[in-house]
């Protein structure tokens, strides 16, 4: 499994890689594989829209299930990827490149030190399976 060390991760498996005030949010290698193949995304925020933490970016459809994509921090969101539409395959395939959801202007910092590093991630996912 693929958790690379430079994201922070929520327990419900999203990840942020963030860079100066702007966070690029999507899915763990570990949920697309525990979704299986991806054949729906929906993203459910829109640019210009101002969003919470805990609040839905996107929803995706499985083989297997359907889950909500939360928001791992509160922010305006400034672009969402809309080619995932068009290819969710993506999400399984590139779940921390071309995968990405949506950018957000991330509105209070201090709500990153809430999320999981990558060591503590690994560890959550391990209790999980």
């Amino acid at each position: 499994m693929n958790i690379p060390a430079n994201l922070k991760y929520t327990a419900n498996d999203e990840w942020i890689k963030v860079e100066g005030k702007v966070g690029t949010v999507g899915i763990s290698d570990f949920a697309q594989n525990q979704l299986s193949d991806i054949v729906y995304v929906e993203i459910v925020a829109a640019e210009g829209e101002t969003i919470k933490k805990g609040d839905t970016c996107a929803t995706l459809e499985s083989v297997k299930a359907a889950a909500d994509v939360f928001m791992p921090v509160s922010g305006k969101i400034i672009a969402v990827n809309e080619k995932l539409p068009d290819k969710p395959e993506l999400v399984n395939s590139d779940p921390y490149g071309e995968a990405w959801m949506v950018k957000v202007e991330i509105a209070d910092p201090a709500e990153l030190d809430g999320l999981l590093d990558a060591t503590a991630y690994e560890k959550h996912t391990q209790e999980k399976s």
